[in-house]
């Protein structure tokens, strides 16, 4: 029997946190999701995630919170994410960046799962490779157990795929977020990877990657900065359902999942 993982795009603000307590319910009963996993950094604001944003969120069905490059925005989370391992921060910063670069969970149905974050370098900070310290978390986490996913927070889609197939066949699945824009490439690799460009993004589609569209085309139209907003309509939960075989930690399906507020 396979064990379901749901896996949840970057949650935008309050708006996306909403999004999370009214359409996760439902979910984890239709496809008998085994363990959630959502990336946060944006869940607070949009930008950045809180100590209260983090604690709603772990209390509300999710039991792994990953981020991305915006995960020290809010400086509480320094000390926050020392205490709290269901919090994790890519792996390929530097050792001696607070907090650790992933996780290992038991499922509902009794099996460890390693869920590990990862950042790109495409149009991204300077840091060390991903494809190196991913393979490296991957060996760490193997002797533990064959189940593991990767949440690859990156800008360009070529590095993405690139990781994918990189680790085909060596981790369950690797799901791309950051770009806040949903991918319809689902598929399982040739070796058993799970694999997806980008999750997509949880909160307002009455917006630009979550911003009041408003703001970003001012922006666009006049090159001059201005106050981040996060808008609130066409509430939205996006992500995919990765389902595993625990004997071999080889995904055995990959559904993508768009589910809409009735707000």
């Amino acid at each position: 029997m396979s064990v379901n993982i749901l896996f949840i795009g970057d949650i935008i603000g309050k708006p996306g946190r909403k999004a999370v307590r009214e359409l996760l319910p439902p979910l984890l009963t239709r496809f008998k999701v085994d363990l959630v996993v959502a990336n946060g950094e944006n869940a607070s604001g949009g930008i950045g995630i809180s100590v209260k944003g983090a604690d709603e969120l772990l209390a509300g069905g999710i039991q792994v919170l990953t981020s991305g490059n915006h995960i020290w925005k809010k400086k509480e989370i320094l000390t926050y994410i020392q205490q709290n391992p269901d919090l994790i921060r890519p792996a390929n910063y530097p050792p001696e960046t607070p907090g650790n670069g992933s996780v290992i969970k038991e499922t509902k149905s009794g099996h460890l799962i390693g869920i590990v974050n990862l950042l790109g370098r495409t149009f991204m900070e300077a840091i060390d490779c991903p494809f190196r310290r991913g393979l490296e978390e991957r060996d760490r986490l193997i002797r533990q157990t064959p189940m593991i996913l990767v949440d690859f927070h990156a800008e360009a889609t070529s590095e993405k795929v690139a990781l994918g197939w990189f680790l085909d066949g060596k981790v369950s699945a690797v799901l791309g977020t950051h770009t806040h824009i949903q991918t319809s490439d689902e598929r399982v690799l040739p070796m058993g990877t799970a694999y997806m460009t980008d999750a997509g993004m949880t909160g307002p589609t009455d917006s630009v990657i979550g911003v009041k569209k408003e703001l970003a085309i001012d922006r666009f139209l006049t090159q001059m900065p201005n106050k981040f907003e996060v808008a609130k309509r066409g509430l939205v939960l996006e992500g995919a359902v990765v389902s595993i075989d625990p004997e071999t930690g080889r995904a055995t399906g990959i559904t993508r999942i768009r589910e809409r507020s009735s707000e």
